[in-house]
């Protein structure tokens, strides 16, 4: 299954409702997994946050407690990714000895391979919302998520009070209550997406290295890490469609190109 577009939008997302309990922060990682899962097995059309619901073993209202539609969802996990990338990278440049500008190169790189490789839904959905399907505006259609597969027929999740409730933020933290933390019931909010994807990661890859690397994080060198990032995000999806697991000459050529751009100016 190929990679999916990612779209570009100016907003960062935000959860519904941010977890405050330890349950809730627990039924919100469950949440995020089985999104991930379900991306690897249905792929973005077919998914739907009541089978995400299912899959985590919680009510639809938890789901809809968070997110206002699908692509909300999506969005957080997206986040999510981004987080663990970038924990992931820092424990690679906390290696004794120091990594040179070139070893911590790779291992930028090689984290983001081995994501590729191993974590669920990472495939399809790395750092960025997937383009929105025929039909489906970026925010979420007026019916809520709007792409094929959805739960409610033609218009698709419903929106935030999909599951037929009053939208009164009146019930338990389970979800079982008679409130779904309302907004505003149509399925759409502006901060459903992801911030430009390539330059979060960017920012968060140029703060890394320049700590590890005792150099200032300057306008310099934030522009050739997006640079670096953006060629290698083009150059790591060739090679996942070329070969399911990554081929090994395109990914060469990436840490080959990547040497030769990046290195001299970490070094």
């Amino acid at each position: 299954m190929d990679p999916v577009p990612q779209t570009r939008p100016p907003t960062a997302p935000a959860l519904r409702r941010a977890p405050v309990q330890q349950r809730s922060a627990e039924r919100l990682a469950r949440i995020l997994d089985a999104c991930a899962a379900l991306l690897d097995e249905t792929g973005y059309e077919r998914l739907s946050t009541r089978a995400v619901a299912v899959r985590a073993g919680v009510p639809i209202g938890s789901v809809y407690r968070f997110f206002g539609n699908k692509r909300a969802m999506v969005a957080a996990l997206a986040l999510r990714n981004l987080d663990r990338y970038a924990e992931r990278v820092s424990e690679r440049l906390a290696v004794t000895p120091p990594l040179d500008a070139y070893g911590a190169i790779d291992g930028v790189l090689d984290e983001f391979i081995a994501m590729k490789r191993t974590v669920p839904g990472f495939a399809l959905v790395d750092f960025g919302v997937p383009a929105a399907a025929p039909g489906e505006v970026s925010g979420g259609t007026a019916g809520g998520d709007g792409g094929p597969g959805d739960d409610a027929g033609a218009g698709g999740d419903a929106g935030p009070r999909g599951d037929g409730r009053s939208g009164d933020d009146a019930g338990p933290d389970d979800g079982t209550g008679s409130g779904d933390d309302a907004g505003s019931g149509d399925g759409t909010d502006p901060r459903d997406e992801v911030e430009d994807p390539n330059r979060l990661v960017a920012e968060r890859i140029c703060g890394l290295l320049a700590a590890h690397l005792g150099r200032p994080a300057d306008e310099e060198l934030h522009r050739k890490v997006l640079v670096g990032v953006e060629t290698a995000d083009a150059l790591v999806r060739l090679a996942f469609r070329a070969d399911p697991a990554g081929d090994p000459a395109l990914v060469d050529e990436t840490r080959l190109l990547l040497h030769a751009y990046l290195g001299p100016s970490l070094s």
